[in-house]
């Protein structure tokens, strides 16, 4: 399956390079030349891969990130600073770059408060969610969480049109539910999709997006500000191709039974396989990677495996086998060490 931006660099052929990158090996790394297009203004190809994401996004206007999320988060909240917005009201547990942002921006964060149950920080509710908006003048939420967790979309989004104040999701590990109800696009103002963490993208491959017009302009404006202006154009092709790689039915099908089947965490999301381990997660750790199975992280309570529509039956299957072999713990109550407040001195 080849995209408009890999057509384009296949078209491109073998040259002399007297043109970055200093490697000189022409292909797909390259810089803006005659036939490859500009990120920075896009005409041809990117610009056509950008318009076509969009539209699977549900989305107006769509921007391609080499820089991961974070670039889209500082992009997200400088068109909120741009639009007049002062106060943001995010969950206690954002990612630091939300705290980042801010403090560039000189925006205030008005912390919502997050429950913790079984070491778990938990999405902030309807009811949450309603007293910090009241003195905030835009809502930050995260759907979903590393934990496959996600919060009330719909409701806050709700709240947030009666208000009219904007709503924006750090969407950095839901990039694969843009066939689904669940997705960002759905709701939001303005999100981020961090495609290379559940998507077939290279690292660092993302896509910020907004509902409409009004936003797109913030946004590019925002975009234009943080986003390199140096592109990796393998990323760039390997973000279109992630946003049209096929849904695997047959895999989230398999990952839900195989939660049940192992003592998973319940949560809402096939990729994320959150497996309680407890005190004794650190020699669980140790014992699968002998075996050659690397899990995303062990947060001193749980370990979660990380799944994409890449991944193997075959190999779900055997994690299933190696997980069943070793003991278990109990799990804290505490919030994991690894998981900071964003307004702690620590972050």
């Amino acid at each position: 399956m080849r995209g408009r931006i890999e057509e384009m660099l296949r078209a491109g052929g073998k040259h002399l390079s007297f043109h970055t990158p200093g490697h000189k090996r022409t292909g797909a790394d390259i810089t803006e030349l005659s036939y490859s297009d500009n990120l920075y203004s896009p005409h041809g190809p990117i610009a056509e891969a950008e318009r076509d994401v969009a539209k699977i996004l549900h989305a107006e206007r769509s921007f391609f990130l080499t820089d991961g999320s974070t670039s889209g988060i500082f992009s997200m909240l400088y068109a909120l600073r741009t639009a007049g917005v002062k106060k943001i009201a995010a969950p206690l547990y954002s990612h630091v770059s939300v705290r980042h942002a801010a403090e560039a921006l000189s925006l205030e964060i008005l912390p919502l408060s997050q429950e913790v149950k079984r070491g778990i920080p938990l999405p902030p509710t309807v009811e949450e969610i309603f007293l910090a908006l009241s003195a905030a003048d835009a809502l930050l939420l995260i759907s979903p969480d590393y934990y496959g967790f996600f919060p009330p979309l719909k409701e806050a989004a709700a709240l947030c049109r009666e208000q009219k104040k904007p709503l924006v999701v750090d969407g950095a590990h839901g990039s694969h539910l843009h066939f689904t109800p669940l997705h960002a696009g759905g709701y939001a103002d303005m999100w981020v999709d961090g495609v290379h963490k559940s998507l077939p993208a290279l690292t660092q491959g993302a896509v910020v997006s907004s509902r409409d017009m009004v936003w797109g302009k913030l946004l590019e404006d925002g975009v234009r500000h943080f986003r390199t202006s140096s592109p990796s154009y393998p990323i760039l092709a390997s973000v279109e191709h992630a946003v049209k790689y096929p849904r695997n039915l047959p895999l989230e099908i398999a990952a839900e039974r195989f939660k049940r089947g192992h003592g998973c965490l319940e949560n809402g999301d096939w990729t994320k396989i959150v497996v309680p381990f407890g005190e004794k997660s650190g020699a669980a750790q140790a014992a699968l990677e002998k075996k050659g199975i690397y899990p995303e992280f062990n947060d001193g309570n749980y370990i979660l495996f990380y799944l994409s529509p890449c991944t193997k039956l075959s190999d779900l299957k055997r994690l299933g086998k190696a997980l069943d072999a070793l003991p278990r713990g109990e799990v804290s109550e505490d919030a994991p060490a690894g998981v900071i407040p964003i307004y702690s001195e620590e972050t």
